[in-house]
């Protein structure tokens, strides 16, 4: 099924990568650090730096929690990072300090952190295992807000006025951040399996709608505005499946574990339990490339703030069972440049 090598399309290996499964990686909005929250406790930083044509990667700090991080984002001014862990807590991390300190904590895993800066109030939107999305003043002991879901929360995006989440059970919760959080809208997207993961995408600015996927190889485009002239913007597609030439044998199917989109064009990004990335134009419903498959799974992925770097993460995603886990198989953490290959297509 895989093939043989680790780096297949030759981008470049990040330093020190974590020692097991990689669950969550982000760039700073502000520079080009970038952190990895892990299975072995840890949320790790790294510098990545462009010299001439070739990258590097500066393993900068890491601290520890007491369970597996399953998520990080950063604050606006890329000072602080936030990880969400097993060990039920977040703790946020002060790079100018060094200091980690809880500032949030839930009754089950964390599964997800993204900061909101609002207008007129900032603040850190968790979401867990234990049915809830709360907000936080990271300077108080209890939460600002807490909004009760009716499932587990699986993945969570933030993009001012708009958050969104999705749930055990196919839910997409749509929230309205202005003045303070509020509950828009609860819809089931047209995608029949397990959601994975999800990301907002802009158009002029402002959040226009988001893609969602799911375990079954296959992603959803849906706008916010579902008036009949959007209708055409709203669809799913296929990805992440074997290529079949004989339609009487079956094909392979795999989870879509991360979608992303490009902060600059709007295309977007997806990765898959069968190695692979793939750059796709919505507008044009086009697939713009597909990476050389990998030795494993990839579990996560993100663009840095400029858009000429993707990062993604090659480690086991459990998809097939334990019986398929290899402890000595090694984990990365990869970054391409990117600049020119999420340009969309001319029309």
């Amino acid at each position: 099924m895989f093939s043989t090598a680790h780096n297949p399309n030759k981008d470049h290996e990040v330093s020190q990568p974590p020692n097991d499964s990689i669950s969550s990686l982000s760039f700073s909005p502000a520079a080009d650090f970038l952190v990895a929250g892990s299975w072995d406790n840890c949320v790790r930083c790294w510098e990545v730096k462009q010299s001439g044509t070739t990258l590097q990667s500066e393993p900068k700090a890491e601290q520890q929690q007491a369970g597996p991080v399953m998520c990080c984002c950063w604050s606006a001014d890329g000072t602080k990072v936030f990880s969400g862990s097993c060990d039920k807590s977040v703790k946020m991390w002060d790079l100018n300090s060094n200091s980690f300190t809880q500032v949030a904590a839930h009754d089950a895993p964390v599964k997800t952190v993204n900061w909101v800066q609002a207008p007129n109030y900032q603040c850190l939107m968790t979401g867990s295992w234990d049915k809830t999305l709360k907000f936080w003043d990271t300077r108080q002991a209890q939460p600002m807000m807490t909004i009760n879901c009716e499932e587990r929360v699986y993945a969570s995006d933030v993009v001012y006025p708009v958050a969104v989440s999705i749930l055990a059970g196919r839910k997409v919760k749509i929230l309205n951040l202005e003045n303070q959080p509020t509950v828009h809208n609860t819809m089931e997207p047209p995608l029949r399996y397990q959601l994975r993961d999800i990301s907002i995408f802009k158009k002029e600015g402002k959040p226009a709608g988001f893609g969602v996927c799911s375990i079954e190889g296959r992603a959803a485009i849906e706008p916010f505005d579902n008036t009949a002239a959007n209708s055409k913007d709203k669809f799913t597609f296929k990805c992440h499946r074997s290529i079949v030439s004989d339609h009487h044998k079956p094909q392979d199917i795999y989870a879509v574990n991360g979608i992303k989109f490009h902060p600059i064009h709007g295309t977007l990004a997806t990765i898959g339990s069968d190695g692979k990335f793939s750059f796709w134009d919505k507008d044009a419903r086009t697939k713009l490339k597909t990476g050389e498959q990998l030795d494993n799974t990839i579990t996560c992925c993100d663009f840095n703030h400029t858009g000429t770097f993707f990062a993604y993460a090659s480690s086991y995603d459990w998809s097939k069972g334990h019986e398929f886990y290899n402890p000595q198989q090694k984990n990365y953490i990869f970054v391409r440049q990117v600049k020119d290959e999420l340009k969309p297509r001319k029309k």
